[in-house]
């Protein structure tokens, strides 16, 4: 008998959390979570609230407080991206209690959600000019080229909280030889070394690793890098938007989606006639954009020449 406890919302439920624990990059974005995209579809242009802003007046008794409106600006994201893993199960499949089934196929197809949204969000960093980890003392293979990472954000008037850098492997291994890293005291938290975390408050930004940085070409062409390319941002330097894709109409189908801090997945099963086989998709769908190019640095060696 199946198990009644993997029922389509226990398995959305646990998909997402799975889903949303693999992720590296879209926790340190902006996600307009105040804004309903659920009318959205696959191509839908949705406006993403960016923060309002404000004015600070020199105060006048005689004029009195000058009340400003909220000025509040948007970006438009395009919901043109569906992360879709779709997989058989068998019967015995789904007589698992819901641990066992998270572990051997919810794990493995959120893991690989995971990576494609982190992925497409890293791909954002193309915008961004300004560099760090060039100069002398300040080198890629150094966690001090987060002082000039710093720096330049400094001069752009960027907030200096919810500051974080994304760095690939080679470039946390040279961190972590560094003693201001093995001293995880100096590093600003003593849980540093928490798992994806290199240093919570290190110069200013709290650093990750993750293995979706790309790794340079092997004989990198004139102007392409030749070091792997982390970036330093704001958390307003990049926008994510995501949208819960309707759910089948068919009354045969078995589905849910579950939402969280704007991120919306769905699961749905169906009965493929032409295999004889159940299938479970699991699918997101989102966009990501720029919301301020000036709001970031990219964490790089000199190109090739």
């Amino acid at each position: 008998m199946v198990n009644t406890f993997l029922t389509p919302d226990v398995i959305a439920a646990k998909a997402l959390a799975t889903l949303y624990e693999n992720l590296t990059m879209l926790p340190l974005v902006y996600t307009d979570v105040s804004s309903d995209f659920s009318r959205s579809k696959v191509g839908s242009v949705v406006n993403v609230r960016k923060p309002a802003t404000f004015t600070a007046n020199e105060f006048d008794r005689a004029s009195g407080i000058t009340i400003q409106n909220a000025t509040e600006s948007s970006v438009p994201v395009t919901l043109d991206k569906i992360a879709d893993v779709s997989f058989a199960v068998t019967s015995e499949d789904l007589t698992l209690h819901l641990e066992d089934f998270a572990a051997q196929l919810l794990a493995p197809a959120t893991e690989a959600i995971a990576q494609k949204i982190d992925r497409d969000i890293l791909a954002l960093k193309s915008n961004v000019t300004q560099v760090a980890g060039t100069g002398t003392g300040f080198e890629w293979t150094k966690p001090e080229a987060l002082i000039e990472a710093d720096r330049l954000l400094n001069i752009k008037n960027v907030p200096p909280s919810e500051r974080a850098a994304v760095v690939g492997p080679t470039t946390r291994a040279n961190w972590l030889n560094s003693d201001i890293i093995k001293f995880a005291d100096k590093s600003g938290s003593t849980d540093a070394l928490r798992r994806g975390s290199i240093g919570s408050g290190l110069f200013g930004f709290d650093a990750y690793m993750t293995q979706n940085v790309a790794q340079p070409a092997q004989s990198p062409a004139s102007g392409e890098p030749t070091t792997e390319v982390g970036v330093a941002f704001h958390k307003t330097a990049f926008a994510f938007a995501s949208a819960p894709l309707a759910l089948p109409s068919d009354t045969g189908e078995w589905a849910a989606t579950q939402s969280y801090k704007g991120l919306n997945l769905r699961v749905v099963k169906s009965y493929d006639i032409s295999k004889k086989q159940d299938v479970i998709s699991v699918d997101v769908l989102y966009g990501v954009d720029v919301l301020d190019a000036n709001r970031a640095v990219l964490l790089r060696g000199a190109l090739a020449a």
